[in-house]
């Protein structure tokens, strides 16, 4: 039996996915997993018996990353399970910053009891007029799950599209419109293009790198969107590129004290994800990684180990190690499992910077003192036995 607890609603579409033989418990003390959203982990003490976290949604920032991992607390997230409704909002952004329509809806609100409204319309509209986005140039900086999304949009609302992301993976490519031009620098995108987004974490290498130079580099009247993260972008230099004129609209779903109220800045109150079908999308894929690793061992979309899949278990006892990315651990394991005459019938081993996951397949069933040796070696972080 296993018990979880969440610490944000969590869609019910998502929870209902869990069967008789998961718990919910009404506090984090005792659970073998959490499920989050927003809420801030960073000052949390997690019990011993934590195996998982599961965050709905796609950043992990409110989560202590490095602490769950030394603790052996495997953490997933989400991604792609928002990207429709982040993609929508993009386009919708894209939209609003060409067309003057909040002004336009400003301008009907202040005028509501001008009982010639209609024809005090006709000659204020001038005021918000704009341009249309068929035939514009779009930058797209990063083609995982949402800029890929949000790249073929625009391919099908018939603007010129180049995407720019040296790590492109094989699925995304073949995702990917054949109408987008790769770009081989962010360069390129900086100095041609009519609107720029951005899709990339939040990394040290990412951070702030919507800089003075970065837009000294774009078109005058350029629209920069950021949906991504707030950090990637230097606000105070976008502020003062505002108020120059040389960029047209900052479009960005992060309100924070240095961009809103300025003129120019389109800031909605971080609504990516905020969607029903997003948080429905999200909750069942943090529920079905949540489970796979439970009852299989299985990481899929982990921040902090890396991703490992032998298929569901099956007859067969499964030792899961979660370890430190050291040399000869493999080694220990399997000198441990001989000596107690233990057979190994599958194993395999993954790893990702300073941490690695070895699975294991017994076809016999596991002393307790074998997990007691296994769990004495050095770098291991932690030992499961899924029977």
């Amino acid at each position: 039996m296993y018990k979880y607890h969440c610490l944000n609603p969590i869609a019910d579409i998502g929870l209902n996915n869990f069967t008789e033989d998961y718990t919910k418990i009404e506090t984090a003390e005792g659970a073998d997993a959490l499920l989050v959203r927003s809420a801030v982990m960073h000052d949390m003490e997690f019990d011993k018996n934590l195996k998982a976290i599961g965050r709905a949604g796609a950043g992990v920032n409110n989560i202590p990353l490095d602490t769950c991992a030394e603790q052996g607390i495997v953490v997933f997230n989400t991604p792609g399970a928002n990207a429709n409704g982040v993609k929508e909002l993009v386009i919708a952004g894209m939209l609003l910053a060409s067309r003057d329509i909040i002004g336009g809806i400003n301008w009907v609100q202040e005028n509501e009891e001008d009982g010639n409204i209609l024809k005090d319309a006709e000659k204020a509209k001038k005021q918000f007029a704009g341009c249309e986005i068929e035939g514009k140039k779009l930058g797209v900086i990063g083609l995982g799950a949402i800029g890929v999304l949000v790249a073929n949009a625009a391919v099908h609302l018939g603007m010129e599209v180049y995407g720019y992301d040296p790590y492109l993976s094989v699925d995304a490519a073949w995702r990917l419109s054949r109408n987008i031009h790769h770009a081989k620098t962010v360069d390129e995108l900086y100095k041609d293009c009519d609107y720029i987004t951005i899709h990339v974490p939040a990394m040290d290498s990412t951070k702030g790198m919507i800089d003075k130079n970065a837009i000294g580099l774009m078109k005058d009247g350029v629209v920069i969107l950021n949906y991504a993260r707030n950090v990637l972008v230097d606000e105070e230099a976008v502020v003062d590129a505002l108020v120059s004129g040389h960029v047209k609209n900052y479009v960005t779903d992060f309100p924070t004290p240095i961009v809103a109220g300025v003129k120019g800045a389109i800031i909605t109150p971080h609504l990516g994800a905020s969607t029903e079908e997003s948080e429905d999308n999200c909750a069942k894929m943090a529920v079905a990684e949540v489970r796979n690793y439970l009852e299989n061992g299985n990481i899929q979309h982990s921040v902090n180990y890396p991703d490992c899949d032998m298929g569901v278990k099956g007859e067969n006892t499964r030792i899961t190690l979660l370890h430190h990315n050291v040399p000869n651990m493999i080694g220990q394991f399997t000198k441990i499992l001989a000596d107690d005459n233990m057979n190994i019938a599958d194993m395999t081993n993954k790893s990702k910077g300073e941490y690695a996951y070895t699975m294991i397949d017994i076809d016999s069933d596991v002393t307790d003192s074998v997990i007691e040796d296994l769990t004495k070696v050095k770098d291991v972080l932690r030992v499961r036995v899924i029977r």
